[in-house]
């Protein structure tokens, strides 16, 4: 076993206790020499000495703490430093794989090659601008890059502003769409009643010149009706009408038409036809009966005189006798009634007028 003994020529060094603290005057120096036994291993908890500020001196911590530092400040940028050369062995570059062939790195380096031209597409270009931006780039797409956003910040700020401004486009959009909604809505309520109005106003257009149309007919057809029909006095008063009441009268109505008019005045034949009867009736005084070819009949009553026999016939216009004041009367008149084929007693007025005649 080699000895401790200093060597020839040295001063003495005092030994150092394992605490790190110098013995004292007092304490008796012993030869320490180690051996197998003595140095065991220690077993248990290592003891860690600190250092100021907290953290030991381990290149693992001081590595950790500086990227925590870059990443929390986002300041660090690689621009900022002067560039480093590195170099490799020759049997590590030689496996290394060809640079180009990487995704992604290929457009980065685009510009060393001097044989080929430089990609300009968009997406070259944000690549590069990715590449090329500080350490904040972290979290940019490519999309961001192409519009110019080369910071975290101004990339967030992009897109707060393009989702406003499709919010924005939408809310205009849906407005838009809304305006255009309620003005077709308007319009088609609009067309619908003018589409309405212009209906009614050519239904009643129509049946205006429908009924026109009819009118024009009716009043031809009569006028053409009238040459064959004649009033019974051309110059007359009407004085009662058809279905007036009054004591005057035995059924308690009138059943006919009165024609005032002065004795002798003319009677003539309101239409072509056969005369039934011609003689006195009683309070209808001289009476005379003219039968229609449809089986109506046409009664003369209160003549002075009769100027026809019962089977003669007789035409339109044709002189039957002539007024007066026979039988119950008050003065001398034509009363004048009008009886369908089944015998029923009508208005004289309208029977008139449906052949033309205007009384």
């Amino acid at each position: 076993m080699a000895s401790n003994e200093p060597a020839l020529g040295t001063p003495p060094v005092p030994p150092v206790s394992l605490y790190g603290t110098a013995p004292s005057d007092t304490e008796v120096w012993e030869e320490w020499n180690p051996t197998e036994d003595s140095v065991a291993a220690t077993r248990g908890r290592h003891r860690v000495v600190k250092q100021r500020g907290g953290l030991a001196r381990s290149s693992t911590v001081l590595g950790v703490g500086v990227i925590a530092a870059v990443g929390a400040g986002g300041m660090a940028s690689a621009q900022s430093k002067p560039p480093v050369s590195i170099s490799l062995p020759d049997s590590v570059a030689d496996n290394l794989p060809d640079v180009k062939s990487l995704p992604g790195v290929g457009t980065l380096i685009s510009d060393i090659a001097g044989d080929e031209k430089p990609d300009t597409s968009p997406a070259a270009q944000a690549d590069k601008a990715v590449a090329s931006a500080p350490l904040t780039m972290a979290g940019v797409s490519r999309a961001d890059a192409e519009q110019g956003a080369t910071g975290a910040g101004e990339a967030l700020r992009a897109r707060i502003l393009q989702q406003a401004e499709q919010q924005q486009n939408g809310a205009e959009a849906e407005a838009k769409a809304a305006v255009e909604k309620a003005a077709a809505e308007k319009a088609a309520s609009e067309a619908k009643a003018a589409q309405s109005a212009a209906q009614q106003k050519a239904a009643a257009a129509k049946k205006a010149a429908e009924e026109a149309a009819a009118k024009k007919a009716e009043e031809a057809r009569l006028a053409e009706l009238a040459k064959s029909f004649s009033l019974p006095v051309a110059s007359y008063t009407i004085t009662s009408t058809f279905g007036e009441a009054g004591s005057m009268w035995s059924s308690g109505h009138h059943t006919g038409l009165d024609f005032a008019a002065p004795t002798g005045t003319p009677l003539k034949a309101i239409h072509g036809g056969t005369v039934k009867s011609a003689g006195w009736s009683g309070s209808y005084g001289y009476r005379t009966v003219i039968e229609l070819e449809d089986g109506s009949e046409l009664w003369y009553c209160h003549q002075s005189s009769i100027a026809v026999s019962a089977g003669q016939k007789v035409t339109t216009g044709e002189t039957i006798g002539r007024v007066g004041a026979t039988g119950n009367v008050t003065g001398p008149h034509l009363h004048l009634e009008v009886h369908t084929p089944g015998g029923t007693g009508i208005d004289p007025m309208a029977w008139l007028q449906s052949k033309g005649l205007n009384p």
